[in-house]
């Protein structure tokens, strides 16, 4: 499996990934980070802002939204719908929330042994890629959720990488405070972690 793991958006290794994913590569755009905003305020930002979705179909990629709240209990569902996937990417937003869609919809086992894919995400969905969220909970709130989702927090990563990520460290981000909080953090209680600056991406291959 590839890893593209970035601290804002897309960060500055971009054509890397468009490269390593391919013309027209089929792509899977997860936004359940970001489930607990208003529809209609998520919609407008996306037509305003920034659109995950339309950069990647702009950019010449066969992108779609994949809600994981579709397939919450049914993991069977998760891996059908993941077939022919090429590249899954995961938005910012509240890192706890994203990883307990990823867990209550069978995504971890859905993407075992795809040597073929590429898993993606800025911020949330880079920080669920590493091995805890421990020390996490300095930037977003673990107790977030919203109806749907189960109510404890899931603490370990995904392990795709084996260290735990934090991102908009030392940026000009509204968390990079909390980001150098989370540092301190996991220095002291002895946490394996990369910090990542908004425009930091790593990009890697995982035996997983």
């Amino acid at each position: 499996m590839h890893l593209y793991l970035s601290s804002f958006r897309m960060g500055d290794r971009f054509q890397d990934l468009l490269d390593l994913a391919g013309p027209g590569a089929r792509t899977a755009v997860i936004s359940n980070a970001v489930d607990f905003i208003d529809l209609e305020d998520r919609r407008a930002y996306a037509a305003k802002v920034h659109d995950p979705a339309a950069d990647f179909r702009q950019a010449g990629l066969d992108a779609f939204d994949l809600d994981l709240r579709d397939h919450f209990g049914r993991p069977e569902s998760l891996a059908a719908a993941l077939v022919g996937i090429r590249l899954v990417w995961c938005v910012g937003g509240n890192a706890f929330l994203l990883r307990r869609a990823l867990r209550q919809s069978g995504f971890e086992a859905a993407i075992a042994g795809r040597a073929d894919l590429i898993y993606g995400g800025w911020s949330a969905g880079a920080c669920v890629a590493g091995s805890t969220l421990r020390g996490l909970e300095l930037m977003d709130d673990p107790d977030l959720v919203v109806d749907g989702y189960a109510p404890a927090p899931v603490w370990e990563g995904l392990g795709l990488v084996d260290y735990a990520i934090v991102p908009h460290f030392e940026s000009d981000h509204p968390e990079a405070d909390a980001a150098a909080r989370a540092h301190h953090y996991m220095t002291r209680e002895g946490i394996p972690h990369r910090t990542l600056r908004d425009g930091d991406v790593i990009v890697s291959e995982t035996a997983t």
